[in-house]
């Protein structure tokens, strides 16, 4: 009976549940449905949508004129726009009645002028208004138009698959004069390889026979000669004006608005990469020339958890570690604003690793634009006006070449332009150290590029500027020999000086480069150490320069020796510091090291030869330095300096012949004092040529070592018998 009784009050229990529940479920679909019926209240009522449907709604041909109705609508749409900005859907909508001619070609314009994005764009109605250019009916300004709004919203694209499948019919619009050049631009944001095809290519030629060299069509077949070289026989001009204006009126200020007011509601991917400038600065400063733009993805799509193709395309803002690099390395896409790799390490890695030339291509034009607009074509002194945006541009663009070991072709021409125009003090340490990373340059151009401009800056500027200088070509001397080391094939025939350059040179010509180089810096400092009294700063930065050029065969591989003028080695010989001395010491050291071994191999092959010359001004140094610190013979007839008998008497020195030995020298003076001292305390009278007895001199010998003067150790060690 009880188990009957707790039967039946479960059974309650559950009944009065599910009643519950289901009470409950019709409660929750009856609100969501009012919630639903709420909404499209809403919606029919917003005076937005309904200007909407109004735009999608209405017939073809009907009148403007007198139409109230059209413009109200098509007031509240522009309220909207210059705002908030349109959603994808409200751009279709407004893109498709503008491009179809339904009201006529009166408000096209108007309309064009208001499709400002808040987040992107939508490919499908990109592809449909291209098609409408086909019509033949829209006005050729207004087909300009729409064409600068696709290049200026082109990163808010939310794909570009259909762009690419319909190249061919957006390429037939390069026979319009107008539009030729904004088709060109779009063009070359598209193009890959599978787009360049042998018709395309001699259309374009034949339009260039037509308009002449124009910018925009070298470009393209610049782009064009990079996919298919062999397609492509046209010698492209490697300095070339801009070919692509920044086409950002009438859009880009009321962009930067809309997306301002949103606020974070715009998503950082598809923001673009404006800032409002004030009125009142320069022009450059309102174009904005050397903002780098963020990473942004060229297809702003979310990623899927399924792919939509055999070989789906991955944004690189999308790959955040080195692992996933790999991964996905042949499925990357770079971003549309090839700025923004300056900015990230891993797209630079991306970059060094795969050797994209078309990337490459895109970057440099890029470059080259901003370096030219900011420091040529602004009238009002350009970078002075804003240096610190200056300055910010090129230590990114130094980090950049630095990461990639090498510099890049735009900032090479852009440097032999400025250095013909530049006052040596303008932002000089960036110059120097993008000086210093190009490649090696041809000898019979390299006097006009480079040592004519950089002489007249030398002689005219300031001690400090002359060790900056040297400095620089030191350590230009230094990459050049480690491009050679590193990319010189075995033949010894041909070598690339840069795996991103197609500059090829043949070993002689790449030793004539260096040799030139290696004779203008000896010039350079013979003259400025005259110039700055043998200054000791001046002097520790040649010096830094011929310890490089004094191991250019064993450390580099190149079968090159040149020795340092007169003008360099006698001030550092007899310099009044004991570094410079101990600097010359260990120099000279290493020209017999890499002499020796240089005539050893020239036994075994016969196509390496170091000139004779070159042994006899070794020889010649090294029985100066020796009769001039080891055996007291300085102004010995027929050695070293020679100057009159009479002159030596007229100068009441006594012994001058041994006035520059190791014990004398002044260099080394205060040193032979302290070891005087030392081996005599009890002395009163001080007589430094006791020094010179046997044993004193060898322990005045290994005083002088240890007091780190290795290079004179080594020097003594090498070419002295004791």
């Amino acid at each position: 009976m009880a188990a009957k009784l707790n039967l039946s009050v479960s059974l309650d229990s559950q009944l009065s549940s599910s009643h519950n529940r289901s009470v409950s479920s019709r409660s929750s679909n009856r609100s969501l449905r009012v919630a639903e019926q709420e909404r499209k209240k809403n919606e029919a009522e917003d005076p937005f949508v309904l200007a909407l449907k109004y735009f999608s709604d209405v017939e073809a041909g009907t009148p403007v004129t007198g139409n109230n109705e059209v413009e109200r609508n098509l007031v509240l749409v522009e309220k909207m726009a210059y705002n908030r900005g349109l959603c994808p859907e409200a751009i279709s909508v407004m893109l498709e009645f503008a491009m179809s001619l339904r009201m006529g070609t009166t408000l096209c314009g108007r309309v064009l002028k208001c499709l400002l994005p808040t987040t992107g764009v939508p490919q499908e109605a990109v592809v449909r208004a291209l098609v409408w250019l086909g019509v033949g009916k829209i006005p050729i300004t207004t087909q300009v138009l729409f064409v600068k709004w696709v290049l200026t919203i082109f990163d808010m694209i939310d794909a570009k698959d259909q762009l690419r499948a319909i190249y061919g019919f957006i390429f037939n619009f390069v026979t319009e004069e107008n539009l030729c050049p904004f088709i060109c631009h779009l063009l070359y944001l598209l193009t890959r390889k599978e787009s360049v095809r042998v018709f395309r290519v001699r259309k374009l030629l034949e339009l260039q026979s037509k308009l002449g060299r124009q910018p925009f069509l070298l470009h393209l077949l610049s782009l064009y000669k990079v996919f298919c070289p062999e397609l492509v026989t046209l010698s492209i001009p490697s300095r070339m004006k801009i070919g692509f204006r920044n086409h950002n009126s009438p859009w880009k200020s009321a962009l930067i608005g809309v997306q301002k007011r949103n606020g974070s509601q715009v998503a950082p991917g598809n923001s673009l990469a404006f800032t409002i400038k004030d009125r009142t600065n320069s022009r450059k400063r309102k174009h904005n020339h050397l903002n780098l733009p963020a990473l942004s993805a060229a297809v702003n799509k979310q990623p899927q958890s399924e792919p939509s193709s055999i070989r789906q395309v991955i944004p690189l803002v999308q790959v955040h570690s080195f692992t996933q690099l790999l991964e996905n390395i042949h499925r990357i896409e770079l971003p549309s604003q090839m700025g923004s790799l300056l900015g990230s390490s891993l797209v630079l890695q991306y970059l060094d690793c795969v050797q994209d030339e078309s990337a490459l291509l895109r970057l440099n034009f890029w470059l080259g634009c901003a370096l030219h607009e900011e420091f040529f074509f602004c009238a009002d002194g350009g970078a002075s006006q804003n240096s610190e945006e200056t300055l910010q541009f090129l230590n990114k663009l130094l980090s950049s070449q630095q990461f990639l070991q090498e510099g890049f072709s735009s900032s090479e021409v852009f440097l032999y332009k400025f250095l013909n125009v530049w006052d040596g003090a303008l932002l000089r340490p960036q110059i120097l150290n993008l000086l210093s990373n190009i490649p090696v340059i041809p000898s019979s151009q390299i006097g006009r590029l480079l040592f004519e401009p950089l002489m007249q800056l030398f002689f005219t500027s300031s001690m400090f500027f002359k060790c900056g200088l040297m400095e620089c070509l030191t350590n230009m001397l230094l990459k050049w020999l480690t491009w050679h080391s590193v990319y010189a094939l075995e033949d010894d025939l041909d070598i690339s000086l840069s795996s991103h350059t197609s500059i090829n040179m043949t070993l002689s010509g790449f030793k004539d480069s260096v040799m030139e180089l290696i004779h203008f810096v000896g010039r350079l400092a013979s003259v400025g150490i005259q110039l700055e009294s043998s200054h000791s700063l001046l002097l520790s930065f040649t010096l830094d320069f011929y310890e490089t050029v004094c191991d250019t065969f064993l450390k580099y591989g190149l079968p090159l020796m040149v020795m340092p003028p007169p003008g360099v080695f006698y001030p550092a010989l007899f310099a009044t510091d004991p570094v410079s001395v101990d600097r010359l010491a260990y120099i000279m050291h290493r020209y017999k090291v890499n002499l020796t071994s240089a005539k050893n191999q020239e036994k075994l092959a016969e196509a390496f030869h170091i000139s004779r010359q070159t042994f006899r001004e070794f020889n010649h140094y090294i029985v100066v330095m020796v009769n001039c610190l080891w055996n007291s013979k300085m102004f010995q007839t027929g050695v070293g300096v020679q100057l009159a008998e009479e002159l030596l008497l007229k100068s009441n020195v006594p012994q001058a012949q041994t006035r520059f030995s190791l014990i004398h020298h002044p260099a080394f003076m205060s040193y032979a004092v302290d070891f005087h001292q030392k081996c005599w305390p009890g002395r009163k009278d001080m007589d430094l040529n006791s020094i010179k007895d046997s044993k004193p001199w060898s322990w005045y010998l290994e005083y002088l070592f240890n007091q780190g003067f290795d290079g004179l150790k080594q020097f003594v060690q090498s070419n002295i018998s004791r």
